[in-house]
């Protein structure tokens, strides 16, 4: 290689460096916006999930302290005031209306309505919803027309909900209540044997077939 050509060489190179040098100075602070959000990003996330656990802890212990009192008054007062800790969060407030409404002997107007503002939040998961329907149903009895309590249980028996045996075994007393009893006797041997229920349910099945003068599905 000549010097001529060496020399052209190096001068391309100076100026490569330079127009780097040129383009980092123009467009770095980019390049540092990016690393800068992405930090920033991480710690606001981790921040996020470090309130979140905070505020469910907080919950918790609120919950915990109210169920610890010693009179049913004392509980269901200090279950009402936890709503406040609730901070609006859907679940949180169906989790303090359904452990309100656990105490029904105390005071049923104010367990039903608790199951109902549960029914009736909007965001709450579908699990606590069909809890809430349920142990509507039950609590309310005779009070509710039996055409009403079977539209209220019809969703939750569908195959897949988490209360769908429970939901059919109440549909089979609804039955026993409307003077249907074969067809209470037919629900309830499919009962005795659903491998989703749990075998206490089961066992229930199979006691109230025999009351009701028929045979179970082993009979």
């Amino acid at each position: 290689m000549s010097n001529s050509e060496s020399f052209i060489d190096e001068v391309t190179e100076e100026v490569r460096r330079d127009k780097l040098f040129a383009t980092f100075r123009k467009y770095g602070w980019i390049a540092g916006l990016l690393v800068a959000l992405i930090v920033g990003g991480a710690a606001y996330t981790e921040w996020q999930k470090a309130s979140r656990a905070s505020a469910a802890k907080a919950f918790g212990d609120t919950l915990l302290s109210a169920l610890d009192q010693e009179s049913p008054e004392a509980r269901r007062g200090a279950l009402t005031e936890a709503e406040a800790a609730a901070n609006g969060v859907a679940d949180k407030l169906a989790i303090q209306k359904l452990l309100l409404a656990s105490d029904p002997a105390a005071d049923r107007a104010g367990a039903l309505a608790a199951l109902d503002a549960v029914a009736a939040t909007p965001g709450v998961t579908q699990t606590y919803r069909d809890l809430a329907i349920l142990r509507r149903v039950i609590l309310a009895g005779a009070d509710m027309d039996v055409s009403q309590r079977r539209a209220a249980l019809d969703p939750l028996a569908i195959p897949g909900h988490p209360f769908r045996t429970l939901a059919l075994e109440q549909m089979a007393y609804l039955s026993v209540e409307a003077g249907e009893v074969e067809a209470a006797i037919t629900q309830l041997r499919a009962l005795s044997v659903d491998q989703e229920a749990p075998a206490g349910l089961r066992q229930r099945a199979g006691q109230m077939i025999v009351a009701l003068g028929g045979e179970t599905a082993e009979g």
